[in-house]
């Protein structure tokens, strides 16, 4: 009887995992779409009705090609004829990889500034802004001395981007950093990384941060977003509140048998059972950049306790390399941090659309209060790249008011 057990529970396990796995394979790479969603294709944008603001939601792209080959650039590119001065391109944070923009003589400075140059560049050549937030890669990895590299990369960017918000928020603050994009459009942009930063973080009027007690950015923002509720809200910042990926506690069979590939893809070392601790860490407790470790948990609880108290909201982030949208409690949640890599994304769950793919999300405002949005990916084929996903967004919004809007404070 002890020989059958031992037999068939390690048949059974083997079983599992290769029709797991065998799953995965099918659908990676490949749209999952919200059952309610299948038939998005058929559904367009109003033809007649003229487009207020375009919006290009561009995450971790820290690899960009610099030689002008760059395919999400490239992408970027079609946008920008589209949308013509009335856009914004918002960079969600990992502008640079490996560890953002570190001091001259270091051997990334070199590559890091090609990079950096390249981005600022393909904004300087466009007629609309660009605005650059700050990620965990941009701030060291969350290592002692990120602060001082942050604010590095803003200090070259101000220099070489003579535009009034070209990094925000400010200096490193916590935020929020509020920007009327167009009237009835306001941006709020968050520094989410100080929140989940290990090392120095920057905190009161001595650093420039209008306050010294961190409850006060969570009064604020509730303030602002009580004021604005006549509006659109748009919220970028770079850790996403919702993700079916890698942050968001969601690993595939292959990290499972060969964990090792977490440091490099070429580490295909077999640890079946043993090598699930990795993952089963990474989802229950997690490293400093994921949802289940405490400080980021924290965050992302304040964080939406506020947001469900409206339905005017649309929240981008990046940080997890891929494509994903979900629509919770009347707010919507994008997930665009796949500028320049990629990584398995799970289908299913509350996501109503997810993607494995090069690209970034688009949010188009309209004159009659409609606001569509639209996942960009590269193409094989198609040089101008191919619309994955495209949904209407529901809101509460009724119109584009005619006059201006007040700056908010």
């Amino acid at each position: 009887m002890l020989v059958y057990f031992l037999i068939i529970i390690p048949v059974l396990t083997l079983s599992f995992l290769a029709f797991n796995y065998w799953q995965e394979r099918r659908y990676r790479r490949k749209p999952f779409y919200k059952l309610s969603d299948v038939g998005w294709q058929r559904q367009n944008p109003p033809a007649q009705e003229e487009v207020v603001h375009s919006v290009a939601l561009i995450g971790d792209i820290g690899a960009v090609a610099t030689d002008g080959t760059d395919p999400v650039l490239q992408l970027v590119r079609q946008w920008q004829l589209e949308a013509q001065d009335k856009g914004s391109m918002i960079f969600l944070g990992d502008n640079l990889y490996p560890i953002g923009l570190p001091e001259t003589g270091n051997r990334h400075r070199a590559l890091a500034e090609a990079r950096l140059d390249t981005l600022i560049e393909s904004v300087k050549c466009y007629s609309g802004q660009g605005i650059f937030i700050s990620g965990n890669h941009d701030w060291f990895k969350g290592r002692e001395g990120g602060y001082e590299q942050m604010l590095r990369q803003e200090q070259y960017v101000q220099e070489h981007l003579p535009q009034t918000h070209s990094y925000l928020p400010p200096k490193g603050c916590p935020g929020p950093t509020s920007l009327q994009l167009a009237a009835g459009l306001l941006l709020v942009v968050i520094n989410t990384q100080w929140f989940v930063q290990r090392g120095f973080k920057p905190l009161g009027s001595k650093y420039d941060c209008p306050y010294t007690d961190i409850e006060e950015f969570f009064v604020r923002l509730n303030k602002l977003l009580k004021r604005n509720t006549h509006q659109h809200v748009l919220i970028a910042a770079h850790h996403p509140l919702y993700s079916n990926a890698m942050h968001g506690g969601k690993f595939t069979i292959k990290q499972h048998v060969f964990p090792l590939t977490a440091l490099h893809k070429r580490f295909l070392i077999p640890l079946p059972l043993f090598g699930s601790l990795y993952p089963f860490y990474r989802k229950m407790f997690g490293a400093y950049e994921d949802m289940s470790h405490r400080k980021y948990k924290r965050m992302r609880k304040r964080l939406l306790r506020i947001f469900h108290r409206y339905n005017n909201i649309i929240y981008a982030g990046g940080h997890d390399h891929n494509l994903q949208h979900f629509e919770v409690q009347g707010n919507h949640y994008i997930v665009s941090g796949s500028g320049s890599k990629t990584a398995f994304v799970k289908k299913g769950g509350r996501a109503t659309f997810t993607l494995e793919e090069l690209g970034f999300f688009v949010l188009n405002y309209y004159q009659n209060g409609e606001v569509w949005i639209e996942c960009r990916v590269v193409s094989d084929t198609d040089e101008g790249g191919q619309v994955a996903f495209r949904k209407k967004v529901s809101t509460t919004v009724q119109n584009f008011a005619k006059q201006d809007f007040p700056q908010p404070a």
